[in-house]
């Protein structure tokens, strides 16, 4: 139980998909301008991210393994990623035009999500419980950064900054001591 407790604060805070690896920087820096965006993407990139390890962890082990072709796995990753997201979009399209329109472009691209990706085959050869403790931590290490930096855009907007460091470079500037904070848990695990 302890391994799978460090399993989930390692890849939450140790060793974030953002602010870490650099993965899912799209949806990061895109949906995070307001709370009202960053708590959706937040959702349905856990969504996703869940169920595409269930889908991927199970199409490597009983299929593609057994059958020798482990190199077709991004290609088949890519595949049951997309098909994931797809399903996703038309969920949400259909229980909420509002939340799809404010979405917009940036629910297609979790189909781009490297993060997505990098834990698809990052879980391929863990055990599926294990592989889940994963996908759960870094889904939710993805939208504690999500929320906290949209939080932190949504301040930024208010305050008094000088001319030449508004919107973009402000931004840019708070990811980086977000990124510099979160180095801060490397101690742990």
């Amino acid at each position: 139980m302890t391994d799978l407790l460090a399993l989930f604060i390692g890849i939450a805070l140790v060793n974030n998909f953002v602010l870490v690896q650099f993965l899912g920087l799209c949806p990061y820096v895109g949906t995070s301008q307001r709370l009202e965006t960053a708590i959706p993407m937040t959702l349905a990139t856990a969504f996703v991210m869940v169920l595409t390890t269930l889908l991927t962890h199970t199409l490597y082990n009983f299929l593609l393994v057994p059958l020798g072709l482990e190199y077709l796995r991004i290609i088949a990753f890519i595949f049951a990623i997309a098909s994931v997201v797809q399903m996703t979009e038309i969920y949400i399209r259909q229980i909420s035009p509002v939340l799809h329109q404010l979405l917009g472009i940036y629910l297609p691209l979790i189909t781009s999500n490297c993060a997505i990706l990098g834990l698809a085959l990052t879980i391929a050869e863990l055990p599926l419980h294990e592989a889940l403790v994963y996908a759960t931590g870094g889904a939710i290490g993805f939208g504690i950064v999500l929320v906290a930096f949209a939080s932190l855009r949504e301040r930024l907007q208010s305050e008094a900054i000088p001319r030449a460091f508004r919107g973009t470079p402000v931004a840019l500037l708070a990811a980086g001591f977000m990124a510099l904070a979160f180095a801060g848990f490397r101690g742990m695990g």
